[in-house]
């Protein structure tokens, strides 16, 4: 339950430096292609690769702190960084084809299943 507490402020923390973060960039570009999003998932990326790189040089650090730091704050500000992560440990294990498999199938089944949850919302009708 301990770890989950942490996960949890580390959610929070995470979500609402994206939710401020988003809103200043928008703030400077506009709306006219999805820069927000773009920048957070790519400093997210960035991140995560920065506390993978620590953690080796490091060691062993408490649970506590990669829960709340990898799965908390990285999670809450974008799920792209864990995306990412993963398919950096595929490749660095040699998986291709599983690394290939796992991210056309999260951004092409993600993409369908999207817009899937988009047109059946709004195909029902109300009645």
């Amino acid at each position: 339950m301990k770890l989950a507490l942490w996960v949890g402020v580390g959610g929070f923390l995470g979500s609402i430096s994206r939710y401020l973060l988003s809103k200043y960039i928008f703030s400077q570009v506009g709306n006219t292609f999805p820069w927000s999003t773009l920048a957070v998932n790519l400093l997210g990326c960035f991140i995560i690769g920065l506390l993978i790189g620590w953690f080796s040089r490091v060691g062993t650090l408490s649970a506590e702190y990669r829960m709340f730091l990898m799965v908390g704050f990285c999670g809450g500000f974008t799920t792209f960084s864990t995306f990412a992560s993963e398919s950096l440990q595929l490749l660095k294990g040699g998986e291709w084809l599983n690394f290939l498999l796992y991210a056309v199938i999260s951004v092409l089944f993600g993409i369908i299943l999207t817009a899937l949850g988009s047109y059946l919302v709004l195909s029902v009708r109300n009645e």
